[in-house]
């Protein structure tokens, strides 16, 4: 038979996972970018959208893309070249 400090400890640590799995199993809720073709990148903090894309477009170009789209919806934004 079990000591109830086994079971007490076996039940937190049950009890943690069963609070810890819904709050890490949600999916990311980044906005899509528009349209097709959009190749995810990386993720920066920028003041605004419009500096996230001024900024970005230089290394996109050097990669061989011509667009840029950077998600405002977030604080670090996600960034996608095209």
């Amino acid at each position: 038979m079990k000591t109830w400090r086994t079971r007490i400890g076996v039940g937190l640590a049950v009890s943690a996972a069963a609070v810890a799995i819904p709050l890490t199993a949600a999916t990311a809720s980044a906005a899509a970018p528009p349209g097709d073709g959009w190749t995810p990148v990386g993720a920066e903090r920028y003041p605004s959208k419009a500096e996230c894309e001024a900024k970005e477009l230089p290394n996109a170009q050097a990669d061989g893309y011509h667009e840029v789209w950077c998600d405002d919806s977030q604080t670090i934004m996600p960034i996608y070249y095209r």
